[in-house]
């Protein structure tokens, strides 16, 4: 097991590095694979020795090679946060259906988290392929959890439609689509995923309105992706759990 996590975390890293570029390039609407990485300062393209993930930043000291200019400690962080993630899913998942699940889950969800702090989007050129993938992966591993995973799809999308409908200003669709790909993945763990979002959105609302007072505070526009990010993946870790304990008691 110990293997098996080091070498998901050491994945995880590589594929951080590449969910870097998806978060820069593709709300640009730039190619993911071409031209290579190269500095934004000086335009010099990154040598491979440069571009090993977190290891290089740190062999730098943060500073491109060529001309020195800072780079944004957000990239090792975005590495070393997906590694880590990787590594947690193979810990504490068993099935082959909630490794495969989990790590696709973290796949669309950390791109998902940087573009919607950036630009307020969440792309439907992730949401999409990940809702896609996530049924492949149930069929492929597990037939029998279809139903659950398209009915909790269904019914947490559902729910964030209404929510958009009736206060479009603070939900968007991409927070509908977010909500339903999350009910695929989930399955009946949705219901405490989607109960922390809300839960940690109004913990930060009332910090920001506590800061910079009620008025202001009601006009600062946040994100809301990043919460159901979180609360996606306390529902993968802890949700079911949670969920079997509601249904054994009620």
């Amino acid at each position: 097991m110990a293997a098996a996590a080091a070498i998901a975390f050491v994945f995880g890293l590589v594929v951080g590095s590449f969910l870097n570029v998806v978060a820069w390039r593709l709300p640009r609407g730039e190619s993911l694979v071409h031209p290579p990485s190269a500095c934004p300062n000086c335009g010099t393209p990154i040598k491979p020795y440069d571009n090993v993930p977190v290891l290089s930043w740190l062999l730098l000291r943060g500073r491109c090679r060529s001309c020195g200019h800072p780079i944004s400690p957000r990239y090792p962080l975005v590495e070393l946060v997906t590694g880590l993630l990787y590594a947690a899913v193979v810990l504490v998942k068993d099935e082959a259906v909630d490794i495969a699940l989990g790590l696709l889950l973290v796949t669309a969800l950390v791109p998902i988290v940087l573009i919607d702090l950036e630009h307020r989007l969440i792309p439907n050129k992730i949401t999409l392929p990940a809702a896609i993938a996530g049924v492949v992966a149930i069929l492929v591993f597990d037939p029998s959890f279809i139903v659950e995973a398209l009915i909790a799809g269904a019914a947490a999308g559902g729910f964030f439609f209404l929510a958009a409908i009736l206060y479009p200003r603070g939900m968007g669709m991409g927070d509908v689509k977010l909500a339903g790909l999350l009910g695929l993945y989930l399955g009946r763990a949705v219901g405490p995923a989607l109960f922390a979002a809300l839960i940690l959105g109004v913990v930060v609302g009332g910090i920001i309105i506590a800061r910079v007072g009620t008025a202001a505070g009601r006009k600062t526009a946040v994100p809301f992706g990043p919460f159901l990010a979180i609360g996606g993946l306390f529902g993968f870790f802890f949700g079911e759990d949670l969920a079997n304990d509601y249904l054994d008691r009620f």
